[in-house]
């Protein structure tokens, strides 16, 4: 039976290194085990409060930008965040967390598809000859798609 005031928060300082290492252990085993985006949304949201998940959202933000060379002065105008902050993520991007950079390249590339497929979206609704190249790829080879601007 559980006692008390039925808080579930813990400081990490309370923990002994053990606790700490079984607790982040099953942490990444269960979103390990997670697959596809819409199971992973739905995890996130059972597991934290709305709070936390703008908290590491922005956070993931704040890297994305400064990856892409966005200055200190322009994130924090931007996104209204301090520089202590931004200071923080890029310190977990360049020394600590080496997979938060991995895991934010690979966000990236997603958004890439993600672009990709609303302009073939786009294209197959706007133009009869690129549905025809899609429907008949074999009959445009010696023909090659203009490229584009």
């Amino acid at each position: 039976m559980i006692t008390g005031s039925g808080s579930m928060k813990v400081r990490s300082k309370e923990l002994t290194r053990e606790e700490r290492i079984e607790t982040l252990d099953a942490l990444y085993t269960a979103a390990g085990t997670v697959r596809g985006r819409d199971a992973m949304k739905l995890f996130l949201r059972d597991l934290l409060t709305e709070s936390e998940r703008i908290m590491l959202g922005r956070r993931i933000l704040i890297a994305r930008r400064l990856l892409a060379g966005i200055t200190h002065v322009d994130l924090a105008e931007q996104l209204h965040v301090g520089f202590d902050t931004i200071q923080r993520v890029q310190q977990w991007l360049h020394d600590q967390f080496p997979g938060y950079e991995r895991a934010v390249m690979e966000m990236e590339k997603e958004f890439s598809k993600r672009r990709a497929k609303s302009l073939d979206r786009y294209m197959y609704a706007t133009s009869a000859l690129y549905r025809l190249k899609k429907k008949y790829p074999l009959h445009f080879l010696l023909f090659p798609w203009p490229k584009e601007k």
